[in-house]
């Protein structure tokens, strides 16, 4: 850093960076720190510029965890951060370049050292490493303050009361990821930190009354999807009128301290795929996903989950409750158009559901919308079996629980896998509404492949029975198990086609055609003494649809005879549909303990956090067993 930086390679021979991690202490007061700060650098944003920047600095790192508890420059460092920021909020609103650029090059600086130190020791060193201090000789030891608290709370205020402007965009959003990188003690630790020290200042003292506005602010940030602006931006600027004392004082320090240290390049073209993305919404995201995440502490609930799970929308005007101080207002409409554009990435979509799970203001709120079919995915690219350019968030639901059940049946054979994933496309068949014509057809092929593998154990039964009369000695096969199994699941995929004809007819016209076009494969059940009451209504349907497309006459095409089965629809009286009991069925239980879930979080969290490209091919989830 400072002015002999040209590029990567020389950072682990850095002048500045070599007396910060040396064996002598630097006071806070000290002018290296406002050469160690003068540097532009564009924050990694890919696994490989990451793995670049860690490789030429682990040296450092490593130097300074060893020498911390001697020259305590790291908490000078972090005293120097926490008294730039007293500036902030006066120098955004002034466009004053200098104290944002030097605070945000102080915060990147901790960031990166705070990574290190994260992953390489327990809380209790953390935490001495923070509160280590130069002792001149024949000094008694006095009670030091608390730095860790004083840096989260500096955090979480530099947040929520920061205006986001161009020049404070990269000091917002390196204030939010090195939130996460505090947190992520989680990852290296087998157990859940039920008592983490980090837990504790976020959950109580100082940071506490910031809840709301922080958990608002983070869910505001991703509403809003403000891009990251040109590279650059935050820089110091020289002045034409002279720049006032401050910048006489700046323009005084050594030739050359105002280098720029680019890495990518300040002023370089940025990439596509920057351009259409906002740094600063999917950090802020991950975080409020982390922090609603977090155990209760063993003496009050986690006020961040509080808060989401209680918020409600600007147009309520209903008393907030007195049991819940974090509750807030935000606008709906502006959270539902966000996450219906944002639902190609896991941590939308995990948010979204943790809302309808956990917010009965959002849950009730997205059910009264006319237009809920707006959660449309486009361009799914991962699904191979087909190109899907549009489909709702259902049916694509419908097709990954449907493959699941193929897979399964074919190779893994697992019966828990098996009887959860028909539970849950029976439990939703009642609620089916305009199902993609790929859905419609898949349910129809997964009862198409039922029916031939019982023809198949059928087939089987009957030659085993016939070759028996020949031979006493060799024992049967048990194919009147395997009948019962297969003839169980046929009974199910029939339900829950059932189901949806009788509950929501009008709404799924490509299950109907799906029906009418494999109207063959349904003939053998009608007299079979297992399915003739469930085959009344699919008897029916396809009766009643037939006479009609009959009756529009012959070379009819596909949009013809979609707009047919609509019209019939409606005519057809309900009353004639045969009503079943609805259709509820419990899943198989498994104990899931919550170490399942919460590394889980962590790993697609923090991955993406630290800027690192999420690809679940590669992807290392943190269980129990792998830490």
């Amino acid at each position: 850093m400072g002015a002999n930086s040209s590029s990567i390679s020389e950072l682990p021979e850095n002048e500045y960076l070599k007396k910060l991690s040396g064996a002598e202490p630097i006071s806070e007061n000290d002018p290296f720190w406002n050469q160690l700060l003068s540097f532009s650098f564009t924050t990694p944003t890919n696994s490989a510029d990451l793995k670049l920047l860690e490789e030429a600095t682990i040296s450092v790192c490593k130097s300074l965890v060893e020498k911390n508890p001697r020259t305590g420059n790291l908490g000078s460092l972090i005293k120097v951060f926490l008294s730039r920021t007293k500036e902030l909020k006066i120098s955004a609103e002034c466009q004053n370049h200098l104290f944002i650029w030097q605070a945000h090059n102080a915060l990147f600086i901790i960031c990166c050292l705070l990574k290190v130190f994260i992953s390489t020791m327990s809380e209790e060193e953390l935490q001495l490493h923070f509160t280590y201090e130069e002792k001149t000789p024949g000094s008694y030891g006095t009670e030091c303050e608390d730095l860790i608290e004083e840096l989260l709370c500096c955090l979480i205020q530099l947040i929520v009361e920061i205006p986001l402007l161009d020049i404070t965009y990269s000091i917002s959003l390196e204030a939010v990821t090195t939130l996460v990188v505090f947190l992520s003690c989680q990852l290296f630790h087998k157990e859940i930190l039920r008592e983490s020290l980090i837990h504790k200042y976020l959950m109580h003292g100082r940071c506490l009354p910031y809840t709301s506005r922080l958990v608002k602010t983070l869910l505001y940030n991703f509403i809003r999807q403000e891009r990251s602006p040109p590279p650059g931006t935050h820089i110091f600027q020289q002045q034409t009128d002279g720049g006032g004392l401050l910048y006489g004082i700046a323009s005084g320090v050594a030739t050359g301290l105002w280098t720029v240290f680019t890495l990518g390049g300040v002023g370089s073209k940025p990439t596509p795929q920057l351009e259409q993305c906002s740094p600063l919404a999917n950090q802020s995201l991950l975080l409020l996903l982390v922090l609603a995440n977090l155990t209760d502490a063993p003496d009050t609930p986690n006020p961040y989950r509080q808060a989401i799970m209680s918020f409600k929308n600007t147009q309520d005007s209903s008393a907030f409750s007195s049991s819940n101080p974090h509750a807030f207002q935000i606008n709906f409409n502006s959270l539902y158009t966000a996450l219906c554009e944002q639902q190609r990435s896991d941590q939308a979509t995990l948010l979204l559901y943790m809302l309808l799970h956990q917010n009965g203001n959002v849950r009730t709120y997205v059910l009264a919308r006319t237009d809920i079919e707006n959660l449309i995915l486009k361009n799914i690219t991962w699904y191979a079996e087909r190109v899907l350019t549009e489909i709702s968030l259902g049916s694509l639901l419908i097709l990954v629980v449907i493959r699941t059940i193929q897979y399964n049946m074919t190779r893994t054979r697992d019966k828990y896998l098996h009887t959860n994933c028909l539970a849950a496309l029976a439990n939703m068949s009642a609620q089916f509404r305009s199902l993609h014509q790929y859905a419609a057809q898949r349910i129809i092929s997964l009862f198409s492949l039922l029916s031939k593998k019982h023809n198949k154990v059928l087939e089987q039964a009957t030659q085993s029975l016939r070759g028996s009369l020949d031979s006493n000695d060799t024992p049967l096969p048990d194919y009147a198990q395997d009948l019962n199994v297969i003839e169980e699941v046929i009974r199910m995929m029939l339900e829950i086609i059932n189901s949806c004809l009788t509950n929501s007819l009008h709404h799924n016209p490509n299950l109907v055609y799906a029906l009418l076009y494999k109207r063959d494969l349904f003939e053998q059940f009608r007299t079979h003494p297992s399915f003739q009451d469930i085959m009344q209504n699919i008897d029916l349907v396809i009766s009643f649809f037939s006479s009609r497309l009959e009756q529009a006459g012959a070379e009819l095409s596909v949009e013809r005879v979609l707009e047919i089965i609509k019209q019939g629809a409606l005519a057809l009286p309900k009353d004639r549909l045969r009503k079943f009991p609805e259709l509820k069925f419990k899943y198989v239980e498994e104990e899931q303990p919550e170490e399942f879930f919460i590394p889980y979080v962590w790993s697609l969290v923090y991955n993406s956090a630290v800027a690192l490209y999420w690809n679940p091919r590669n992807i290392q989830l943190f269980t129990m067993d792998s830490g």
